[in-house]
């Protein structure tokens, strides 16, 4: 492929010709009735479909995740949907669920999120920019709660909150480093209560994660009122239910729990629906968008953030618990790019070119950073599920680089296959397909890591050290105190998150490959009681990010016919 002539994702994407969303709708057996037009090319699909009668039938269910991804990412989103374009070309009946792209990374460094090259959800642009407005819906809820939380204060603090052990704060759907800390309540008396707080993104919000993890509106209800906001000056916890925001925010988000429907390039299907973070949070699309995709699909694919050891850990332990659906393939993509990064010969950094030697013919620098992929293969298995390794190729890959991968994944007996989705659409992905189904008619024994009776404490010990390879962890003064306190109030049972970097295995991004003897510090943990589990905080972890000195928001305007431009 002559990457000189290939056009832009936007310039694929506006060229399509897309169907009409009825006729998407009746692929995956959707009628008029269950479907919500957003114009001519969106729509939602209305929660009562799940109650449809079934006959029995049970759909394959896949799970995309990848090795640990350089800082540019690896290709998981249009690896998903060029695997389902593959298995359509096969003649399956083949539905991809992904994540709604948040606006941040949208206008800062990414650019648009929709996949790539002949392998996208279109439209482009709506995909990209407010959707179905479910983004305001989360930011506008998230909002209201702060807002109630403050005017609570203001009125007489009833319910003894300690203002300096306030933990909600307020959201936003745009990278703004301006806002991560600020102080409210300036200025007279009747303008509020001082305190600090900060803002961060709306993909970190709580609300953005409990709304992929309900089942129903109902269930949204009570995870809403579940929500924990603080606590009070003896230690007790301080609920949205509490303070009486639960229904109101029920009733903003009635409509955003509905999943989102539009297609692929070719035509298929596509639900995309919420957003959460995938360093603090789930990192999946949601729960509904994957029993809807099951429920009228032989193939549902569904993605999970960054590597195995985050978004496929999480989406096992924590979205598979509520869904109570068991994978049957688990998709690990990979690209030569990233394996030569975890050879340690190379530093890729987002915004700058490659490193010239990286695009060099080098299968040594391959395998030396194989490491990495054994790695993610041994997590996959560990949770019993059925790993195929889906090569992502590149222009500048060479025949005997994707050799070194096929010859490690032959002798370890998984399946493998170079995949050209981005150049070649459905067609380009047939190989991977083939595999797909092949690994999707095997026995699979999934299993969680961790019972939910096991403490705190060591369900984060199990994921560091069984997940990661970790030595062990070093829990802080601080994260004792608070595990302690959560066992306290009944939170004990709740499933962990681990939040972490994204660009190791290890909790230091500097760590290539599959580090050892490393030990992994916990410095903080808190509750997402509403979005049921509790999360370490193991690094830095920026819920507010910045814009780049040149951002991705200074190349994007719209001309007088209304087309937009510079978003790819």
């Amino acid at each position: 492929m002559d990457t000189t002539s290939f056009p832009s994702d936007l310039d694929i994407a506006s060229a399509a010709t897309l169907q009409p969303m009825d006729e998407v709708a009746a692929q995956l057996g959707i009628g008029s009735d269950h479907l919500e037009p957003y114009g001519r090319d969106v729509a939602k699909i209305d929660l009562g479909f799940l109650d449809e009668p079934r006959d029995g039938h049970r759909a394959k269910y896949v799970v995309v995740t990848a090795v640990t991804p350089t800082p540019l990412g690896e290709g998981k989103t249009t690896t998903s949907v060029g695997l389902a374009q593959g298995l359509q070309r096969l003649g399956k009946r083949a539905v991809v669920a992904l994540r709604q792209p948040s606006m941040g990374p949208t206008f800062g460094i990414k650019g648009g999120a929709a996949g790539g090259g002949y392998s996208q959800v279109v439209p482009m642009e709506r995909l990209n920019m407010h959707l179905t407005g479910d983004f305001h819906a989360v930011t506008a809820a998230h909002n209201l709660l702060a807002a109630m939380v403050d005017n609570h204060l203001h009125h007489g603090n009833a319910l003894g909150i300690d203002v300096r052990n306030i933990t909600w704060r307020r959201v936003l759907d745009v990278n703004d480093r301006a806002l991560r800390n600020v102080v409210i309540g300036l200025g007279a008396r009747e303008d509020g209560v001082v305190r600090e707080t900060g803002f961060d993104i709306t993909a970190a919000s709580e609300i953005m994660v409990l709304l992929t993890l309900a089942k129903s509106l109902q269930d949204l209800r009570e995870r809403l009122g579940r929500i924990v906001i603080g606590y009070t000056t003896d230690g007790s916890s301080v609920t949205a239910e509490d303070l009486g925001a639960a229904g109101a925010m029920a009733a903003m988000l009635k409509d955003a729990i509905k999943p989102n429907l539009l297609q692929t390039l070719e035509g298929g299907p596509a639900i995309i629906h919420c957003g959460p973070f995938g360093n603090i949070a789930t990192g999946t699309s949601s729960v509904t968008a994957d029993l809807i995709a099951m429920q009228g699909s032989d193939y549902a694919i569904t993605e999970a953030g960054f590597g195995a050891d985050m978004g496929a850990e999480r989406f096992f332990n924590v979205k598979c618990r509520v869904s109570g659906l068991k994978p049957d393939v688990a998709v690990i993509v990979v690209t030569v790019r990233a394996l030569k990064a975890h050879s340690g010969n190379y530093v890729i950094k987002p915004g700058k070119p490659l490193p010239p030697g990286l695009l060099e013919e080098n299968p040594s620098d391959v395998e030396a950073g194989l490491a990495n992929l054994r790695k993610h293969v041994e997590i996959v298995r560990r949770f019993g599920v059925q790993p195929v390794v889906a090569i992502n190729a590149f222009p500048q890959d060479h025949d005997s680089e994707h050799a070194v991968i096929r010859r490690y994944c032959n002798e370890v007996g998984v399946r493998t296959a170079v995949s050209r989705h981005v150049a070649e659409g459905g067609a380009g992905a047939r190989e991977l397909a083939e595999a797909v189904v092949q690994a999707a008619h095997e026995p699979s024994s999934f299993e969680f890591l961790y019972p939910l009776d096991l403490p705190l404490e060591q369900k984060i010990e199990a994921v560091a050290t069984q997940i990661y390879g970790a030595d062990g962890i070093d829990v802080s003064p601080a994260a004792a105190k608070a595990l302690k306190d959560y066992e306290r109030l009944g939170f004990g049972g709740l499933p962990v998150v681990i939040a972490k970097t994204h660009l190791s295995i290890s909790s230091d991004p500097s760590l290539k490959g599959a580090p050892r003897g490393w030990r992994m510090p916990v410095r903080e943990v808190r509750a997402a009681v509403g979005a049921g589990y509790v999360y370490a905080i193991c690094g830095d972890m920026r819920t507010m990010p910045g814009l780049s000195a040149s951002p991705n928001a200074e190349r994007i305007d719209v001309g007088a016919d209304g087309n937009i431009t510079g978003l790819s």
